[in-house]
């Protein structure tokens, strides 16, 4: 897989200056300069705070979430960083709905922003099944930089799976 594949969609102009930045070495000197450090939340218990805490500010009255992990299985080549998943069982009479939010472990690795950027899609769909407008309405009212952050996090991809990681 071509690693500009991640910028299918974006016009050719971007993606010839992603190869200008690649070609010349500047890719990730140009993501260390925005992103100096790598963020600390390693562990799926410290995940399950950073997302909890970031749901009670942005979606109080969303359905609870039953599970938030790391999940060493998500990985780009599913196409996915992170997933939400419902599941409905009835049990008795009841209907019981159960939310899990898994993120890809690779994005241990990488700075908080693009975490957030990745919790807050994984978020949106609690309330926004699809991908639609109204997904992404929410998704920016939850992180005004969203769509800058999913471009950036493309370039932090391109990046990750020609180098590794951004903080060797």
């Amino acid at each position: 897989m071509s690693a500009l594949n991640y910028l299918n969609g974006y016009p050719e102009e971007v993606r010839d200056r992603v190869r200008e930045l690649i070609a010349s070495g500047e890719l990730g000197p140009f993501l260390l300069r925005k992103y100096p450090e790598r963020h600390n939340i390693q562990t799926s218990k410290a995940l399950n705070k950073y997302v909890t805490e970031l749901k009670r500010s942005a979606l109080r009255q969303s359905t609870p979430i039953s599970k938030i992990c790391y999940d060493n299985k998500i990985h780009v080549v599913n196409h996915a960083l992170g997933l939400h998943t419902f599941v409905s069982r009835v049990q008795g009479s009841k209907l019981k709905a159960k939310h899990e939010v898994r993120i890809a472990s690779m994005l241990k690795e990488a700075p908080l922003e693009l975490l957030r950027m990745v919790v807050v899609h994984e978020l949106a769909h609690l309330r926004e099944k699809e991908h639609n407008k109204a997904f992404y309405k929410l998704c920016t009212h939850m992180e005004p930089d969203y769509h800058q952050l999913e471009f950036e996090l493309r370039l932090y991809l391109i990046y990750f799976e020609s180098e590794g990681s951004l903080y060797a």
